[in-house]
């Protein structure tokens, strides 16, 4: 079974419709896939439509942004599958949780401002006004879409809005602000209490010492954690057997995912572009809704 089970829609940073997100993951030769916007559910209807008439799998799920409070605080994602997207409990939590989304990303944008950047603010007042969420991506394009801001970027070497957010929007840089809600706790139970299961979204990205990340699984499953996304595109060899291997050590679902944000990102674009390297995958409840 080919399975993708990330992928991110204009819901929140992706660059397709729900829909489109879902013809394009058919076209790859995706089985089984989940849209797994930001802090929302809002293509998740959408996207099952689209898979019933590609005839691909849509587990609804989502990615909960929520911060870890071990020996240093720092946002983690958490991602929620087979879900019941209807759940009124859940709507309630993820309104809130985008609330919070929202205020840091404004936190953020006043940031980049005191670091001297002027910002468009044209797209990204549109999508508050429509309720669609707000967050990084959208910072740095309106940064990249002000003319007042060439020079510069040209001479820090950013052209483009992930290289934007390397240097201004990550842990430890000048514009960067952390969230103040959900905790890991929180994002775990949201999932839980609508019936799903919660996933720990590429390791590697957020933690950077194996052993950090080892002791972050074995403490998130004292915390209820179901699994952990040991297949990545950005995962070497030596990071994904470490995670499978932790995940089969203490019964833990091993999922994975490319991460697909659209077809021009400069790396989330491509379906399957993950590696197993020949381990065996554990998707649990996950894809028990496949070959019904």
């Amino acid at each position: 079974m080919r399975f993708d089970l990330q992928s991110h829609s204009t819901r929140s940073d992706g660059a397709l419709e729900p829909a489109a997100v879902v013809a394009a993951a058919a076209a790859a030769g995706v089985e089984l896939l989940a849209l797994t916007d930001h802090d929302t559910i809002a293509g998740v209807a959408e996207a099952l439509r689209a898979g019933e008439r590609e005839g691909v799998t849509v587990v609804p799920a989502v990615e909960i942004s929520a911060i870890d409070h071990g020996a240093v605080a720092r946002e983690l994602h958490i991602l929620g599958y087979a879900l019941d997207h209807t759940d009124p409990g859940l709507h309630a939590s993820l309104e809130e949780f985008l609330r919070d989304r929202e205020r840091r990303t404004l936190r953020m944008a006043g940031a980049l401002g005191e670091v001297g950047f002027e910002l468009d603010r044209a797209a990204i007042d549109a999508r508050v006004a429509q309720g669609r969420p707000i967050g990084r991506p959208h910072l740095a394009q309106a940064v990249l879409a002000c003319p007042s801001n060439e020079e510069r970027l040209r001479a820090e070497g950013i052209d483009d809005v992930s290289s934007l957010i390397r240097a201004y929007l990550v842990e430890g840089r000048a514009a960067f602000r952390l969230r103040e809600t959900p905790t890991v706790v929180q994002a775990v139970e949201t999932i839980h209490a609508a019936g799903g299961v919660a996933v720990w979204a590429h390791p590697f990205w957020d933690v950077s010492h194996t052993e950090e990340v080892l002791a972050t699984i074995d403490r998130f499953r004292e915390l209820g954690i179901d699994g952990v996304e040991a297949f990545y595109i950005t995962h070497t060899r030596p990071q994904t057997e470490a995670l499978a291997r932790r995940c089969h050590e203490l019964e833990l679902l091993s999922t994975g995912s490319s991460d697909f944000h659209g077809p021009h990102n400069e790396l989330f674009h491509r379906f399957l572009a993950f590696d197993t390297h020949g381990l065996e995958t554990d998707l649990g409840p996950i894809a028990a809704a496949v070959g019904r």
